[in-house]
């Protein structure tokens, strides 16, 4: 048991560091770029589920926090927490938690992984945006253009494959018996 958790904190820094290593895939939109931020938070979810998904994005954080330079476009450091983008990188938490309980509770399947990476990407856009608005002092349509309009699509894409991707990287890590399936909670389908 203690080696099983041992390995997959382990993982979940690896993952941390896949975060950080995509997230340096930057489209620069003003005044939040697009980033392989959420595409690497939708993966670590998909495979790892919600405890060690949400492990791997608190690692990821607290190392940005502590100035290792791991935020979009090399970036580190509290004040990138209380810049326009901090509502989107604390709003990854949440979303890893909801995308894998989801998953946990209904099946790590093709359908309910891109539900859940689905859900995921309006969660990180509400906590974006509500803190771009306030950070920025922009009114919410303003908030919402600049934070919100210019992701949908692009989200979409991101959350799609990294449902499909993170099923196919799961089903193999099971296989390969690296990883333990998720067992099914009572009352799931």
């Amino acid at each position: 048991m203690k080696n099983e958790q041992l390995k997959m904190m382990m993982v979940s820094a690896l993952f941390a560091a896949i975060i950080g290593i995509l997230a340096q895939v930057v489209i620069k939109i003003p005044p939040v770029p697009i980033t392989g931020q959420t595409f690497a938070i939708g993966l670590a979810a998909t495979i790892l589920g919600k405890r060690y998904g949400t492990l791997s994005v608190l690692v990821y954080i607290c190392m940005g926090t502590i100035g290792i330079p791991v935020f979009s476009a090399m970036t580190a450091g509290i004040g990138i927490l209380f810049g326009p983008t901090g509502g989107y990188i604390i709003g990854f938490l949440p979303a890893v938690f909801i995308m894998g309980w989801y998953m946990e509770r209904f099946g790590f399947t093709a359908t309910h992984a891109i539900i859940a990476n689905l859900i995921a990407m309006v969660v990180t856009l509400a906590f974006g945006t509500a803190w771009l608005k306030i950070s920025a002092e922009l009114t919410w349509t303003a908030a919402i253009a600049g934070g919100v309009t210019p992701f949908i699509l692009v989200g979409i894409l991101k959350a799609v494959a990294a449902a499909l991707i993170g099923l196919k990287i799961r089903n193999s890590l099971i296989t390969a018996r690296l990883l333990k399936p998720a067992m099914p909670q009572l009352g799931s389908r």
